[in-house]
């Protein structure tokens, strides 16, 4: 009997996935637990097996195809069955259902409506004067909107770009290329849903404080004759230690219930071309700075590589955003629903401060903390972040041993 290969569903919330890579044709025989195809969902990078051993009969839908999970993608015919039949069966698949994404229709109107403008341009009158003078100038009619009768293109209005140097209309009339259309799909499109739903779903605040980190510097340069560090890696610990203390804080509002984790999940959003994926770093309050460096490592260069399990993604009970490398002092980051916190970070700047009764050069970082007022209020959150900013500014001396 022929086996489906089926989309499947790797999240509470996935409810499609986009097919990325074939590792297969038709015709390919393959065995149980071989790659079938590469599949892009909410969240990370999947391969997909086959169940059974056999050929494969037919290849439901083309590369970059969004398969509603649960749908078959490929059948593959066991020993026996005739491949022609079973190909003929599956013909009138909803492939044609979900084609490759085409480009937006505003960018192909676009492109038609160019030629057409020019056509139209062409058959604007002009006086002989005017086409002389513009010849010599070497100024582009299309740009010039007459003032003579039927928007005639008189000497006049040539003179009057040439004294004034404008030819800004030329490039307000001249033919331009279609905006670039990219499909809003994959993690892209998670992003925005996600996003959109969690400002809507939720009353969020940020506050922000500026932390004098000169210590931590210090500290940095200390630990790293042990192990690479990152102040990425002492505000994850500084969090997760915070959140033990603020346990509102390591919260999510489930219905009418305020469900208060017993475990913390820190996450760390990173980067990437195509958006933002949050790895975490289960249990971080129970690990030492060295052994959340390591992890942290791992986990962006996973995440880079598209490499991420689901489980690396998921379960995250608060997350810390870091934008200082990109020289961003202060933001309003959003909360990465259902959490109820995140954390901002901005750059460390060298500024004159008061210390200790004087004027003098401190390094400073500004925090910014964003929370769900349903769950929690302003000055219980002002106190995590007290926390977290007196951890940061005395050096997170924390233990470097696990606890």
């Amino acid at each position: 009997m022929a086996v489906e290969v089926v989309m499947p569903k790797f999240g509470l919330t996935m409810t499609e996935g986009t097919i990325l890579k074939w590792f297969i044709s038709e015709g390919d025989t393959i065995k149980a637990g071989e790659a079938v195809f590469e599949v892009e969902t909410e969240k990370v990078l999947y391969e997909v097996e086959a169940a059974a051993d056999g050929t494969i009969a037919k290849l439901l839908y083309p590369l970059e195809a969004v398969v509603t999970v649960g749908l078959p993608v490929a059948v593959i015919a066991e020993a026996g069955e005739d491949i022609a039949e079973i190909a003929s069966k599956y013909a009138a698949a909803p492939a044609a259902q979900a084609a490759a994404p085409q480009a937006a229709p505003a960018a192909a109107t676009g492109a038609a409506a160019a030629p057409a403008a020019d056509k139209k341009r062409g058959r604007v009158p002009v006086t002989p004067a005017a086409r002389k003078l513009a010849k010599e100038h070497a100024i582009d009619l299309a740009c010039i909107t007459g003032s003579g009768p039927r928007g005639r293109i008189t000497r006049e209005d040539v003179q009057k770009v040439i004294d004034t140097g404008d030819q800004t209309a030329s490039a307000a009339a001249a033919p331009t290329a279609p905006a670039e259309a990219i499909p809003l799909r994959g993690m892209r499109k998670v992003i925005a849903e996600r996003m959109h739903q969690s400002l809507q779903a939720s009353a969020q605040l940020t506050i922000t404080t500026e932390v004098d980190v000169t210590q931590l510097i210090d500290r940095r340069q200390e630990v790293r004759q042990e192990f690479n560090v990152t102040f990425t890696d002492f505000i994850l610990q500084a969090c997760a230690h915070a959140l033990k203390q603020h346990r509102r804080m390591n919260a999510a509002l489930d219905g009418m219930t305020i469900q208060v984790h017993n475990q913390i999940h820190v996450g760390l959003a990173v980067a990437l071309d195509e958006g933002l994926i949050v790895p975490v770093v289960r249990d971080a309050d129970k690990k030492s700075l060295k052994d959340i460096a390591e992890e942290s490592k791992a986990l962006a260069e996973k995440a880079r590589a598209g490499q991420l399990k689901l489980e690396e993604v998921s379960g995250g009970t608060f997350t810390v955003s870091n934008l200082g490398m990109f020289g961003v002092d202060a933001f309003t980051p959003i909360i990465n629903a259902p959490q109820s916190g995140i954390l901002g970070v901005g750059r460390i700047l060298e500024k004159p401060v008061i210390y200790r009764g004087e004027i003098t050069k401190r390094s400073m970082m500004v925090l910014s903390l964003t929370f769900d007022h349903r769950v929690i209020d302003g000055a219980p959150a002002g106190a995590f972040l007290q926390t977290v900013a007196d951890l940061l500014a005395h050096g997170n001396r924390i233990s470097l041993d696990t606890r």
